[in-house]
């Protein structure tokens, strides 16, 4: 028999592994977005994390239930076997990358847990990065996440600064759309 777990207890049982462990991520997706004031529901919790650092917290979060339903070279989506816990989604990247992020995070609390989200530019260009990657699978969601952000935080996006973000992480044409978007 499954029990319904609030989010407060998956939130709870991450943030307690990843104190164990001593691993630091950072909260990306839908609640980082949400942080930047675009609403925005979310069926899963995304983390930013090293592959090292992940396969330290993996043995704990198989021992709540969790188990690996899509495996990527640089992805993990994982589902809960035993509780009603949201689906957690883990994005690895190389550690200076993710100490890059985190000296520019922002802290947040969900849940009363303690986590970090992306700043501003890097979020947008984590988004960027995801829809270049992948477009038919991630241009609705994210594109309109990078607009909403932009609307909401006042991005100034005709800037070189963002003009070059837009080019390091996205496309040319990435960049035209979201200046037709936001006008």
């Amino acid at each position: 028999m499954k029990r319904i777990m609030n989010d407060r207890s998956v939130f709870q049982l991450i943030s307690d592994i990843l104190q164990k462990e001593n691993v630091a991520c950072v909260l990306i997706g839908g609640f980082a977005v949400n942080h930047y004031k675009v609403s925005r529901n979310t069926q899963d919790i995304d983390f930013l994390i090293t592959k090292e650092d992940f396969d330290r917290i993996w043995d704990d979060l198989k021992e709540a239930g969790y188990q690996k339903s899509w495996v990527q070279e640089n992805f993990v989506l994982l589902e809960n076997t035993r509780l009603l816990f949201r689906k957690m989604d883990f994005m690895f990247v190389d550690s200076s990358t993710l100490d890059k992020i985190i000296k520019e995070a922002h802290p947040i609390v969900l849940a009363g847990q303690k986590f970090v989200v992306p700043s501003l530019d890097h979020l947008i260009a984590l988004k960027l990065h995801s829809i270049k990657g992948n477009p038919k699978l991630r241009l609705l969601t994210d594109f309109s996440d990078i607009v909403g952000l932009i609307r909401k935080n006042n991005v100034p996006v005709e800037s070189n600064d963002f003009k070059e973000l837009c080019l390091r992480f996205g496309t040319e044409e990435l960049y035209r759309k979201i200046l037709e978007a936001v006008k």
